[in-house]
Formats: C-alpha cells, sequence, structure tokens
C-alpha cells in the first residue's frame, strides 16, 4: 500500500510539473526513479494516465479521472504533517522556496539560514533566480517577490520595503559631461534587465516624474549582472541599495541625481491559494515579520 501512495504522489507531481525530469526535481528523485514508480502505478492500474511524447506528456481521460482523487491524498497526507507540527516547539517537514538571485549580504537571507539552524528537523530547498517562477507547476511552497505584483491567484503579505538608487562608476561619469537632469542621464547609456520595465518614475520637488532612458546598451537578465557591467564602467542603472552600500561607501561606484528619489518597493512573501495553507510557510512567514524592518535596507 505505501508503495501505491507513493506512486500516485509521483502521479500528482508529474501532472503538475509536466514532465518526469521536472517532477523528479521537485521531489528531489532521479528521472528514471520517477519513471519506475509512475510506469509501475499503471502497470497496476492496468491503464495508462499520459501520453507521452518526445517533448511532453498529457493526461489520458484514465489520468483526468484519477488526478483529483490521487491530489486530495497527497493534500491530506501534507495536512496531516502540518498538523504534527502545528504548536511544536520543534516542527517537522520540508519548505521549498524561491526568492531573488542576488542579496547574499541582506539581513533576508540571514533570517532564513537562522530559521534553518532553529528547526534542524525542516528540511529547506532554496532556489534564486531573478526571474520568476510558476509556484504552482514548480512545486514552491513560498516566493520572495520585489516590486510590484501582478494580479493573480497567488496569496501575498508584505513584508519589507527596500530603497533603489541610481549608480554608475566614477570612470564612466569622468568619461561623459556632468549628468545634471533627467535630460542628462536620458543621454547615458542605460544598463536594461530582461524582466523590468525601462520607464521609471522619481520624486523630485515634490512632484512625480517619468523617465525613460534613450539608450539601451547594454541588457542581462540579471541584477547580478547589472551590477558588474556597473562596475566595468558600461553605463547607469537603479539597483537595490543594499547590493551597493559597500560599493557606494568605497567609492567603487557614485550615486547619480541623488536629488531625483526613487519611491521604496515592497517585498512580499507569495504562496500558492490551494486551500490548506502549510504550517511550515505560515511559521516562516511569521519570523520574518518578527524582524521586518531588518530585512532589506
Amino acid at each position: 500500500m505505501i508503495e501505491d501512495y507513493r506512486g500516485l504522489a509521483v502521479f500528482v507531481a508529474v501532472a503538475d510539473a509536466g514532465s518526469l525530469s521536472a517532477a523528479g526535481r521537485r521531489l528531489k528523485l532521479s528521472t528514471s526513479v520517477v519513471s519506475h514508480h509512475l510506469s509501475r502505478l499503471e502497470a497496476k492500474m492496468g491503464t495508462s494516465l499520459f501520453f507521452r511524447s518526445t517533448r511532453s506528456m498529457s493526461l489520458t481521460a484514465e489520468g483526468h479521472a484519477a488526478l483529483p482523487a490521487a491530489r486530495r491524498m497527497v493534500a491530506a497526507g501534507e495536512e496531516a504533517l502540518d498538523a504534527l507540527s502545528v504548536g511544536s516547539d520543534v516542527p517537522v517537514g520540508a519548505l521549498h522556496i524561491t526568492m531573488p538571485a542576488w542579496g547574499d549580504r541582506t539581513p533576508m537571507r540571514q533570517k532564513i539560514w537562522e530559521f534553518a539552524r532553529l528547526y534542524p528537523m525542516v528540511a529547506i530547498s532554496v532556489q534564486t533566480s531573478d526571474m520568476q517562477s510558476d509556484l504552482v507547476k514548480e512545486g514552491f511552497d513560498l516566493a520572495i517577490r520585489l516590486g510590484r505584483l501582478a494580479d493573480s491567484g497567488l496569496k501575498s503579505r508584505r513584508i519589507a520595503d527596500f530603497k533603489r538608487v541610481l549608480v554608475a562608476s566614477p570612470e564612466y561619469l569622468a568619461s561623459r559631461p556632468i549628468v545634471r537632469t533627467l535630460e542628462d542621464l536620458a543621454s547615458c547609456d542605460y544598463i536594461a534587465i530582461t524582466m523590468l520595465p525601462h520607464v521609471e518614475t522619481f520624486a523630485w520637488q515634490g512632484k512625480s516624474v517619468s523617465f525613460q532612458p534613450e539608450k539601451v546598451r547594454l541588457e542581462v537578465d540579471t541584477i547580478m549582472s547589472a551590477k558588474s557591467a556597473i562596475l566595468a564602467g558600461l553605463g547607469v542603472r537603479h539597483l537595490p541599495l543594499g547590493e551597493v552600500e559597500e560599493e557606494i561607501a568605497s567609492g567603487r561606484l557614485v550615486q547619480v541625481l541623488p536629488e531625483y528619489r526613487m519611491p521604496d518597493l515592497g517585498v512580499y512573501a507569495v504562496w500558492p491559494d490551494g486551500g490548506h495553507e502549510k504550517a511550515l510557510t505560515r511559521r516562516l512567514i511569521d519570523f520574518l515579520l518578527d524582524d521586518r524592518t531588518r530585512l532589506l535596507p
């Protein structure tokens, strides 16, 4: 019977993830082990649960019929494990988290490591990427996201704010006319980040001013790559203050147009709205909120 439950859990993971390899990453199993459990379940049921191709897997009619009950079984198992940890000083379970790739020096990252030290019976998997993940499809319990949230079916809680500053290297600024206005800034080489809009808003003399660069010289897909390009003297960009504080203090980077202030943005805990919310997810969010003023500069 335990093998049957395991097979059903693998079946649900494959249905949600869309492939054997993605389900394996979610379950921390090899693709061959995932395939073995799924094939064993199909053999016992005497039917195929998926149509298979070289690129994707889709549910058969039998797979569609079996999925709701299998999903309820997996949810009930997770709920039982959560119930054991509710009110306990020693929670047990697993958390799958995704968060931005930058910010190794920020208190946010350190708070998660502190949570891991406090609760050694909780297995924590952290994926870092500046690109947004599909929480449901990829099986994440929690995401840390920055900026403005798009409308979605996800739950969210604002847990902190973060500041942004416009920076460039002294070498780059010395190579061009002095930047005194937004018009001067528009003529600078701008470092773009793929998933972020180019248009920005500044607060200046009590007014809100929109800005769009005219020269996008370089586009990258991570905040860390943008920082590296700026340090190399390739242009200008706004970055999270916590990522560049040390470089500004040492003179490796210079703040540009500091009188044009960029609005603070939110830091959000985001999690799937599946009806049943994991007790461990709630515990981690509460842990972060205990010290929200220190999460990011």
